[in-house]
């Protein structure tokens, strides 16, 4: 089952990496990005979560003696000593690091950048999320400046 979830999600998210870097960003296309593809990923993460925390599915493996919890480093622990906890972990990062890549694309287009220059910092939030982030924060800081951001 967490093999099956695994893959359909990261299949899923390289899918719509691939649109967003390589088309046109038609309406349509910005939409299928939010709701089939991070919409699918944050409902399959809720889906997991709720089920792991519940003790639904996948629990934490006998004798790791931790309950999975957010309130300690031994409680996330838990949640990652199982592969259901680390399909929904990488389903996270899956539709964040997306999410991400959108706001950025959208951004990029609305400040005038080229895909020649976005197409590298989507690669690098793909592959390490809050790294292409970062490049695009600093990046797009002086256009950003120039053309007031409050409007």
């Amino acid at each position: 089952m967490w093999d099956t979830a695994f893959g359909t999600a990261s299949v899923l998210a390289m899918i719509m990496w691939a649109g967003l870097i390589l088309l046109p960003r038609w309406p349509a296309l910005l939409a299928a990005v939010l709701y089939a593809g991070v919409g699918l990923l944050c409902l399959a993460y809720t889906v997991g979560l709720i089920g792991i925390l519940a003790g639904a599915f996948d629990p934490a493996p006998l004798g790791s003696g931790e309950a999975a919890s957010f309130s300690t480093i031994e409680g996330v622990r838990a949640i990652f000593a199982s592969d259901g906890g680390v399909t929904v972990g990488w389903i996270h990062y899956l539709a964040f690091d997306l999410f991400a890549g959108l706001w950025i694309a959208r951004d990029a287009d609305a400040k005038g950048f080229s895909r020649l220059l976005q197409a590298p910092i989507l690669l690098a939030t793909f592959f390490a999320g809050p790294l292409g982030l970062f490049l695009w924060l600093a990046i797009r800081e002086r256009r950003a400046r120039a053309g007031g951001r409050w409007h």
